[in-house]
């Protein structure tokens, strides 16, 4: 063959096996680059913002989460609700032996990096595994298993996929969603970065108001981020417990796919519970859709 052909194989071979990169950035964190442009930072360490009260410290989250082009669409921290953080996971209601802790206001309960399963790159995707705890003080009492896999990004478009399985250790633990006003709150939840002319858009259109509990395949928001259009789909996963589930849809912006919402569901050791999110994030503008009931706020 050709040795010309035969180099300029190996750099196509070699630069798609280096579209995808992992570096850690801090001790905290560590983030992954596509060509350069930053995809996502995962947070395996403790974090604790700037003015943030002390028991708000967490960890085991996704944030900054990048649109094409680096704009940042998530929150860490913000001042209206300081326990909210990037994309992520948890309850308001988690009990066990009698006991109820808070995993959404970090109260008796918080999550813990144990080890890393995978954090590995080809020129197709770029694929995070780790394995984190649920703790009441020392006391492993669920075992978390998060899996993000990345896709190139098509023009102004990414796909992720979001795989979380949980795993009651020794006994059994209820989860619940948040019963104050049935709201139903707790699951897959994204939390975004300050912005402008907020739509948010589900399979009925344009959501003119807030709302809970509504069940739904999906749900986006898009806005203007620093000037810049851009925003985040969730689809839930058709064979995700409770599909199509309720969600929390706020124009602060927040979009939340709740499970079990205002039911109880129990983790039982043996029988792990698993979800799936398709997540897409883009630049620019999707296509419009139609708007039902008053205009939504900016």
């Amino acid at each position: 063959m050709n040795v010309r052909l035969l180099l300029g194989l190996a750099a196509v071979a070699l630069c798609a096996e280096s579209r995808f990169h992992f570096r850690d950035i801090s001790p905290e964190t560590v983030e992954l680059t596509e060509n350069g442009q930053p995809v996502f930072a995962y947070n395996h360490g403790v974090m604790l913002g700037k003015g943030a009260p002390a028991d708000r410290a967490r960890c085991c989250y996704v944030h900054p989460l990048y649109a094409p082009g680096g704009v940042a669409l998530t929150d860490d921290f913000p001042a209206d609700h300081y326990h909210h953080r990037g994309a992520f996971w948890t309850w308001p209601i988690v009990e066990m032996d009698g006991t109820t802790y808070d995993g959404w206001l970090i109260k008796g309960v918080r999550q813990k990096f144990r080890r890393w399963i995978a954090r590995e790159t080809d020129g197709q995707s770029a694929r995070l595994a780790v394995e984190n705890g649920w703790f009441t003080g020392t006391r492993e009492i669920v075992r978390e298993t998060v899996e993000i896999i990345a896709r190139p990004a098509g023009g102004a478009r990414r796909e992720l996929e979001f795989r979380l399985r949980f795993e009651a250790l020794d006994k059994p633990v209820i989860l619940r969603g948040e019963p104050v006003e049935d709201k139903g709150y707790g699951g897959f939840c994204v939390r975004f970065a300050p912005r402008e002319k907020t739509v948010i858009t589900t399979p009925r259109g344009r959501e003119a108001e807030d709302s809970n509990m509504v069940p739904l395949a999906w749900a986006q928001l898009e806005a203007e981020f620093a000037g810049h259009p851009a925003g985040l789909r969730i689809d839930i996963d058709p064979l995700t417990p409770g599909y199509p589930n309720g969600w929390c849809l706020r124009h602060y912006g927040f979009l939340g796919a709740n499970f079990p919402g205002l039911e109880s569901y129990t983790l039982e050791p043996g029988e792990p519970l698993e979800m799936r999110f398709k997540v897409t994030v883009f630049s620019g503008r999707p296509e419009p859709a139609p708007t039902t009931g008053r205009k939504a706020d900016g």
